[in-house]
């Protein structure tokens, strides 16, 4: 008989024993003591609004998206937590800058979905709470050197990211195209505008990454709002 089942039998058998020996009264306790684990999808709301613009929920792929944005970030409870932790930090920080400088107060949770709240670098560079390339950042007033990154200073970069966030915004006219152009930079969104013939990010079809990023900007801030 190969080991591996000759193991199985024993631990089957062992747990056979267990609750053999285990009283009624001992087993209702150890069954009690778990509390039941509920899941549900969550609900969507009637009205949800991106930067103070409403979200088309009547169409059926706008709904859909968020939807499935919302049940993935609805049970991401550990990063979830974190966000909460971290933001209570650093939302304090941010929010005087965004509104200093005229950038909507929900672009704090681009800052979340970018790069958790942390000094993070992705695998092509981008780094620092708002995920700035190296040779972009230069472009937006940050300082890098041998000895020096701005993209880590959570002011400064912050501030860079309201340059880029009010260029964007006068270039397209609403938040939510100048949200996705911070995922997929200015002119690849403004090729899909011009090649799909629509002028809202809610018509447009884009990769998965961009596809998304609105869509995620919302349902973190239905989660961390709530």
């Amino acid at each position: 008989m190969p080991n591996a089942l000759i193991t199985t039998i024993l631990i089957s058998a062992s747990s056979v024993l267990f609750l053999a020996t285990v009283s009624p009264e001992a087993s209702d306790t150890i069954v009690n003591d778990i509390p039941p684990s509920i899941i549900v999808s969550p609900q969507i709301p009637e009205y949800a609004f991106l930067a103070g613009e409403q979200v088309p929920l009547n169409s059926f792929s706008v709904r859909e998206n968020f939807d499935k944005e919302l049940i993935i970030n609805t049970y991401r409870h550990s990063s979830s937590i974190l966000y909460l932790k971290r933001a209570s930090r650093w939302f304090p920080i941010i929010e005087p800058i965004l509104e200093e400088n005229g950038i909507p107060n929900d672009f704090k949770y681009l800052a979340v979905i970018e790069s958790g709240l942390t000094q993070a670098v992705s695998p092509a560079g981008a780094s620092g709470f708002w995920q700035f390339m190296k040779k972009t950042a230069p472009e937006y007033g940050l300082e890098i050197t041998l000895t020096v990154d701005e993209r880590y200073h959570v002011e400064k970069s912050t501030h860079a990211a309201c340059l880029y966030l009010l260029e964007s915004y006068e270039k397209f006219g609403n938040w939510a195209l100048s949200a996705a152009s911070y995922n997929m930079g200015m002119s690849g969104v403004e090729k899909r505008l011009e090649s799909q013939g629509v002028e809202s990010y809610w018509d447009l079809h884009l990769n998965s990454e961009t596809g998304r990023y609105v869509y995620r900007i919302l349902a973190v801030k239905a989660v961390l709002s709530n």
